[in-house]
């Protein structure tokens, strides 16, 4: 299918080895090759190297031990119920069935039980794979029914709708005690139009499902919600809207920057819902378009509570873009794409009951610091339980003590992956860690956008805890041009996934690293195509990673 994306007069657009663009912002003469993998997270058990299986087994089939779970265990991230968690390894690049980018994601089951092919080609599963479908372009995890097994929401941006070309497509598959797509209920699709469970029409390029996050509320509803950018409104194209789908019987919210108490206004080209992050308590919609006064594609974000207000809509909490508080280049910058990547973590401050708090990282891949042209930033704020915001922690690699030095087109804060490393506990800067993308990185003029990641405390000086690891430092096999390492980052309680989507064949992976890794330190954990069941025929193998 032909790249049909809407891109402003005078944007630039990062772009991957196979031309699709990203959610674009204006260029400042600089390098645009990098590509869209949502931040995700990854789950699954620590082990020395690759998990081992049965033999690979054929698209779309479910190879497993016959011993299943007789009842779900309420495990996070468990989509067989027998208390190890799963991960998910999405490939949204694929071939399925013959058909070119239709995409698919790998279940890894914990304890050696198997790996599950899921495509829309997978039994039980609507709908069917069609050509750059990108199955598995966004992913999250959650239980929607509160049976104890996990489910797993999949983005599907690209989908056609009849023929409404990239009208977009979530499909919810429901875990089970024989595995995803085992159940009474095996799957449900979900998209707008009167015939979908989500409010609006579906038009042509509104990217229904292009980013997704998921929870479970204060008052036990599991929610999730769904990221439309591309969605057009009398503000004019691109304004983007969000669905806040909720409880077991799925009934959902439309929302967006003209709802009744929601921060800014819609504006043409701000793709509301190009990002989500969420804790329990709190989650927050990146605008990267948005424009702060006369400063255009600046970036914003905003915050809302899991629960209905009276207009019938999450809770509207507070908005900003950079400009809110101060840091060493807090002004609003054309370009900054504030908000094109977020995290959060559940935040338990001294004195509290339970996690009441999160910490959310927004990150400015295009920031300017000087003369550097998007060298990129990342700022880290403490979202209290009153509903306040403040800001804790600017980063950048020219921060004092922090490994590395900024350089023209790094994007340092393109991807960023958060994580509470001891959530039952009082937070502190130990168990708070960040990882932060850089995958313009460069080793030398014969090894562009090779990439890397770095690693903070989210508590803290950022130079006092930081770590760096990268292609032949840490991350296994040695640099060489666009592999983009920093693109794609998950998180696990225990473990900061770093997925190698692009770049050699031979180092295609998805490593698992401790969060307390030195800088150089080797990874803990190895998924590779052609080991441990997963095959050898990938083409974005851990573009998105849960």
């Amino acid at each position: 299918m032909t790249e049909h994306r809407r891109i402003s007069p005078g944007l630039g657009a990062f772009s991957d080895q196979s031309g699709r663009t990203e959610i674009p912002y204006r260029a400042k003469g600089r390098r645009l090759a990098l590509r869209a993998a949502l931040t995700a997270c990854v789950t699954g058990a620590v082990v020395a190297t690759a998990l081992v299986f049965n033999a690979a087994p054929a698209p779309g089939t479910d190879r497993r031990s016959p011993v299943a779970a007789a009842a779900c265990s309420g495990t996070d991230s468990d989509f067989n119920g027998d208390g190890i968690r799963d991960v998910a390894i999405a490939d949204p690049e694929a071939t399925v069935s013959g058909i070119a980018r239709a995409g698919l994601v790998h279940i890894v089951y914990g304890g050696g039980k198997g790996v599950l092919e899921l495509s829309q080609e997978t039994p039980n599963i609507s709908d069917g794979a069609e050509r750059d479908d990108q199955f598995g372009f966004s992913i999250a995890v959650y239980d929607a029914n509160l049976d104890g097994c996990s489910d797993i929401a999949v983005g599907i941006p690209y989908e056609d709708v009849g023929t409404v070309k990239d009208a977009g497509l979530v499909h919810l598959v429901y875990g089970a005690p024989a595995g995803l797509g085992q159940g009474a209920v095996a799957s449900v699709g979900l998209r707008q139009g009167s015939d979908g469970k989500l409010a609006g029409g579906y038009e042509a390029e509104d990217w229904v499902g292009y980013a997704l996050a998921a929870g479970r509320s204060a008052t036990n509803v599991p929610f999730l919600v769904v990221g439309v950018p591309g969605e057009d409104g009398p503000a004019g194209a691109d304004i983007g809207t969000a669905h806040y789908v909720y409880g077991t019987d799925l009934k959902s919210a439309s929302f967006g920057q003209d709802s009744t108490g929601v921060w800014e206004d819609s504006e043409p080209y701000d793709r509301f819902g190009s990002s989500i992050a969420s804790t329990d308590r709190h989650f927050v919609v990146g605008v990267p378009g948005e424009s702060i006064g006369a400063v255009q594609f600046a970036g914003a974000v905003v915050a809302f509570r899991p629960s209905l207000n009276t207009d019938g809509i999450p809770a509207p909490m507070f908005g900003m873009g950079q400009g809110r508080v101060e840091g060493p280049d807090s002004a609003a910058q054309a370009g900054d794409g504030y908000g094109t990547s977020l995290t959060m973590a559940p935040y338990r401050p001294t004195g509290a009951t339970g996690a009441t708090d999160s910490l959310l990282a927004v990150g400015a891949p295009g920031e300017d610091l000087s003369t550097t042209v998007d060298a990129g930033a990342v700022q880290v704020y403490h979202i209290k339980s009153d509903q306040t915001v403040v800001q804790t922690q600017w980063i950048d690699q020219n921060a004092p003590g922090v490994e590395g030095e900024a350089e023209p087109g790094d994007f340092f804060g393109q991807r960023v992956a958060a994580v509470n490393t001891a959530p039952h506990a009082v937070s502190t800067a130990a168990s708070m860690r960040l990882a932060v993308g850089v995958p313009g990185e460069e080793y030398g003029a014969e090894l562009m956008e090779s990439g890397g990641v770095a690693l903070f405390s989210m508590l803290g000086a950022p130079g006092t805890a930081d770590s760096y690891i990268e292609p032949g430092r840490g991350i296994p096999g040695e640099p060489a041009p666009r592999q983009f390492i920093g693109m794609s980052l998950g998180s696990s309680p225990s473990l900061l996934y770093v997925g190698l989507p692009y770049g050699p064949a031979q180092n295609r992976a998805v490593h698992g690293f401790p969060w307390n890794v030195a800088s150089g330190g080797a990874p803990s954990l190895t998924f590779k195509p052609g080991e441990g069941g997963l095959p050898t025929g990938v083409a974005a193998f851990g573009a998105t990673v849960r």
